[in-house]
């Protein structure tokens, strides 16, 4: 029996980009399924399973923003924005929306297939890969990373992190008391393709910040150390009570 395709989701409303896109990742073997606007993309993105969406931000009906937003309520799906050169706002406001990585206009193909496959691989988690620690849980204070089962707990409620978030999390617990330079980070989350992008990664750091810390803007776990990196502050189990 043949083994499933990996599925895409592409939505811009520019129809040479559109079948661009679409055309090379079918070469690769991808199963492409497009839209022209966010509405449809939605619309796919409910109806059926995908293994990653790439969506432009301008688009008719819904913008790429909101149907990003719209998709974060039911599904944890990868998601690629393309944006225009030079919006860095764009950039960040997709990160930090939840998007996964963005691509900016104009591309090659290249760089669009580069960026697939590393969104891709990235999704994909297995007992090889966060699983590999000299503890299956460590406990940090109120906060427990359960490498097993990749579950995080804080006051042993669960916490609902995305994929990158958890890598994030997961590799500074391996590494705990420790800083880690942004570009380790960077190169062990995302791929040393991404090093340098010190932005990608202080936006999933604030995302996660607000997510693990009482108040985020005085962290207890996740401590910057400016111009170097950062650390998961190594608290006693006890630290809590």
């Amino acid at each position: 029996m043949p083994a499933k395709k990996t599925a895409i989701l592409v939505a811009d409303d520019d129809p040479q980009i559109l079948r661009l896109v679409a055309r090379n990742l079918q070469l690769e073997g991808y199963d492409v399924v497009t839209a022209t606007d966010g509405q449809e993309a939605l619309e796919h993105l409910e109806a059926q399973s995908f293994d990653l969406g790439i969506l432009d931000v301008m688009m008719p009906k819904l913008d790429g923003f909101t149907t990003l937003s719209r998709v974060r309520e039911f599904s944890r799906v990868p998601i690629i924005m393309v944006t225009a050169r030079g919006q860095d706002q764009d950039k960040i406001h997709g990160l930090d929306l939840g998007a996964d990585d963005y691509l900016t206009k104009p591309f090659s193909v290249e760089e669009l297939l580069a960026r697939v496959r590393s969104v891709l691989r990235r999704s994909q988690f297995s007992s090889n890969s966060d699983g590999q620690s000299a503890r299956p849980v460590v406990t940090l204070g109120d906060l427990a990373i359960d490498f097993a089962q990749h579950r995080v707990t804080l006051d042993q409620h669960e916490i609902d992190l995305t994929p990158i978030e958890y890598r994030l999390l997961a590799y500074l617990a391996q590494n705990a008391g420790r800083v880690v330079t942004q570009d380790l980070l960077l190169e062990h989350v995302w791929g040393e393709e991404y090093m340098g992008e010190s932005h990608l990664l202080q936006v999933n750091m604030n995302r996660l910040r607000r997510k693990i810390e009482t108040d985020p803007a005085h962290p207890r776990y996740l401590l910057t150390k400016m111009g170097v990196g950062y650390q998961l502050a190594a608290l006693p189990a006890a630290a809590s009570s």
